[in-house]
């Protein structure tokens, strides 16, 4: 009873154009609806991010990844192999992905996480959430709802209570060419992901 009574809180929130943050596997996250522009410009403010770096699209199932993005079967096979997980995968986006959420540049890096808190966070929502990590641009990501309050004070419309599991930021694979291409080496390596395929 009491998680979907900070689900509610949450989505109260997010539902007011606000930012929230919650607990990941990997560090504290901070999250927006994806379809929302007036929010997408606050979090950028709060976290003093240049307008150059796009977001994650994070999702509560893989069911839900073929709704924004465009996959090859090779792409399923990473997916179905690492996913849920610590692993974003840029890919090809679909028309419904606004261009402010790329950058105009088509691509969109899509995450779903491996704690049940946030898969079910997101499909109570029923929408996609943008997330990066709770921080302010350039310092370390905060690994507890205690630490994103310290960092953000009042800033945000709602914080999930807890503590992040792995502390490592997932890994970032470029699927969007022929070539697989690591981004950001993170807990999963590029040999993980080529002994897939």
């Amino acid at each position: 009873m009491r998680l979907i009574k900070e689900f509610e809180l949450a989505k109260k929130a997010l539902d007011e154009s606000k930012v929230i943050a919650f607990p990941t596997e990997t560090v504290m996250g901070l999250g927006v609806y994806y379809d929302d522009y007036v929010a997408y410009k606050l979090l950028n403010e709060i976290k003093g991010r240049p307008e150059d770096k796009p977001y994650t699209l994070m999702l509560g199932s893989t069911t839900k990844i073929e709704d924004y993005a465009y996959l090859s079967e090779r792409d399923k096979k990473i997916i179905s192999k690492f996913m849920p997980g610590a692993i974003t995968v840029l890919l090809k986006s679909k028309e419904n992905v606004p261009g402010y959420v790329t950058h105009n540049t088509g691509v969109i890096g899509i995450r779903v996480p491996n704690l049940k808190l946030v898969q079910n966070l997101i499909n109570y929502l029923n929408k996609p959430l943008l997330v990066p990590s709770a921080n302010k641009s350039g310092n370390k990501p905060a690994l507890t709802s205690l630490e994103v309050k310290e960092i953000f004070g009042n800033e945000l419309g709602y914080i999930l209570e807890g503590k992040s599991e792995g502390g490592v930021p997932s890994t970032i694979v470029d699927l969007t060419k022929e070539e697989v291409r690591i981004i950001r080496e993170g807990p999963i390596s590029l040999k993980d992901i080529l002994s897939v395929l």
